[in-house]
């Protein structure tokens, strides 16, 4: 499930039939044109968290499931917008059909091949289609080039991409990277792992393949990279072979509504990694960031456990 580097974002603002024609083409290669550019738009969580920083609020939102398991509108005020499904299988088409949408809005997980908030499946894909027409924004392997991605998605729909608040977001991101690479300097030796732990095994991601993880990677951050299993981008270990995980700082991915640490500190097992022992334990923003302003708080958050930590593992 490799997630590659997006192909450029084709973003065509077309002239011969109207100067106000929006033309978009998604990560799936679909083209969609509009008279104008589109107001009613109901998106998925994701491009919402994306979209709404820079003042475009959609009129329904597709999430994932209850905001318990669907991290990505952590921080975004979202009061007053209808929530018009609770998860892939629950898309409220009667609901879409009301808010009367100019377009719906999701992602495309280029990898997969396949748009997200199950707007792919057959049945719902053809009611939401008849609706109004959906487009995928393309999901790389990079938070960053996803970021840029809907900066320029927004400024295509109008938005204003730069003010103050705007600029003093990314500023905070780029001066909190500045400082993780820092840090990185004083603590060249550690060894991170991001895993997400369950009732019997544990499965450790391939930074690579993670947004997040793979932006870390590339500012410095040195990761225990598992051994990839066939079709996989984690490798699954049982609770026997926690230790296997040759990592000083353990990431856990905080999707779940449950603890992912009180799942390891509830195993006899799983408490014995010596990262558990040493309480350095931190946060995996798993897939779900979409705006500077979350991705530096993160960012800051991972600084600050690297800083206090200390080398435990060969």
């Amino acid at each position: 499930m490799l997630r590659t580097v997006p192909p450029a974002l084709a973003l065509l603002l077309s002239l011969p039939a109207s100067a106000a024609e929006w033309t978009y083409t998604d990560g799936a290669g679909t083209t969609v044109t509009l008279p104008e550019p589109p107001t009613r738009i109901i998106a998925h969580s994701t491009v919402a968290a994306a979209l709404i920083p820079y003042g475009i609020r959609p009129i329904g939102i597709l999430r994932d499931g209850p905001p318990s398991l669907d991290r990505t509108l952590d921080g975004v005020d979202v009061t007053g917008i209808p929530v018009v499904s609770r998860g892939w299988f629950e898309i409220d088409a009667e609901a879409v059909l009301n808010l009367n949408p100019d377009i719906i809005i999701t992602e495309y997980a280029l990898a997969e091949q396949i748009y997200q908030g199950g707007t792919n499946e057959d049945a719902i894909s053809e009611r939401l289609s008849a609706i109004a027409p959906i487009v995928g924004i393309p999901r790389s392997n990079s938070i960053v080039d996803i970021l840029e991605t809907y900066r320029d998605f927004a400024a295509s729909l109008g938005a204003d991409t730069d003010t103050d608040q705007l600029n003093a977001e990314k500023a905070r991101f780029d001066a909190s990277v500045e400082t993780l690479k820092s840090a990185l300097t004083e603590k060249p030796d550690l060894i991170l792992a991001a895993a997400s732990p369950g009732g019997s095994a544990i499965s450790v991601a391939v930074p690579s393949y993670f947004g997040e993880l793979n932006d870390w990677q590339g500012w410095g951050v040195r990761f225990y990279s598992p051994h990839v299993d066939p079709d996989s981008s984690y490798t699954t270990l049982s609770w026997e072979n926690v230790t296997d995980i040759k990592a000083d700082i353990l990431l856990l991915d905080d999707r779940w509504e449950s603890s992912a640490l009180a799942t390891i500190e509830a195993n006899p097992i799983g408490k014995r990694h010596p990262a558990i022992i040493a309480h350095q334990t931190g946060d995996w923003p798993a897939e779900w960031i979409r705006n500077y302003a979350a991705y530096a708080a993160e960012i800051e958050e991972l600084t600050a456990l690297i800083q206090q930590s200390e080398k435990l593992a060969d």
